[in-house]
């Protein structure tokens, strides 16, 4: 994506608002690959971490008028920004009753841009509450998860358990529960039939909402090769592929 077209990234340059606006430099082309088709549909939009309200102006002017933009810090001052049409929550987003009261009041969302506290229990906390109730076709969008990686101040680590990115990695499986043959530790939940994708970037993940079935598979044409010594059937990925397609 040429970024010199992304609007994102024009208002971020431009900043005419003024107000302080911190953001790795990739971000953009992530935002505007999966937020692009909520503009000018009026979405619910939800920011954690507000800091000095740089990012909610940009929202603003991104997703345009007829979007509520709301956003959730800790930090009390942040109450200030507040605006027509947008609500500022302040409290500790680990505290899932906290959480649980934004969804009551404000209802499903169509966006969430995750960039609060960092903390693994704040994320993770934030998606097991949040990710659920949003509307079916949204976004959850989480970043800045190098954190997961630094030790000092996070407590990350490469595979270290705890970490967001590893919660993730679990969900990736998730995903995939559909072919699972052991039913015991792995089965279809809400996730998996709520959950069309996700996509792992340096430092963010999206998770795309949707209705997901069972999936299915069918053949067409008319098969030419009879030969029961076919090399295809001799490796361990055509036998696979050979009894996936004659179950």
């Amino acid at each position: 994506m040429d970024n010199s077209k992304n609007p994102l990234e024009t208002y971020f340059r431009n900043n005419s608002d003024g107000r302080l606006i911190h953001k790795w430099l990739h971000y953009f082309e992530i935002y505007h690959r999966h937020f692009e088709r909520f503009r000018g549909r009026k979405p619910v939009v939800l920011e954690f971490g507000v800091s000095q309200g740089g990012s909610l102006e940009m929202w603003r002017d991104y997703f345009g008028r007829g979007a509520k933009i709301h956003g959730v810090d800790i930090n009390p001052k942040c109450k200030e920004l507040e605006r027509r049409r947008s609500k500022i929550f302040i409290g500790d987003q680990a505290d899932r009753e906290f959480l649980r009261s934004i969804v009551d009041e404000i209802g499903p969302v169509d966006v969430v841009i995750e960039d609060g506290g960092h903390q693994f229990d704040q994320q993770i906390h934030t998606f097991e509450e949040i990710y659920p109730t949003m509307a079916e076709d949204g976004v959850f969008l989480i970043e800045d998860l190098h954190t997961s990686y630094w030790p000092k101040n996070f407590g990350g680590g490469v595979r270290k358990p705890g970490t967001f990115i590893e919660y993730a990695k679990n969900l990736s499986d998730q995903l995939n529960a559909w072919h699972s043959r052991q039913p015991r530790k792995f089965q279809v939940d809400e996730f998996t039939r709520t959950t069309k994708s996700m996509h792992f970037y340096d430092s963010i993940i999206a998770f795309e909402r949707g209705s997901v079935v069972r999936p299915t598979h069918e053949r067409v044409g008319i098969k030419t090769v009879h030969d029961p010594d076919w090399k295809a059937a001799r490796t361990p990925v055509g036998r696979v592929a050979n009894r996936l397609l004659n179950r």
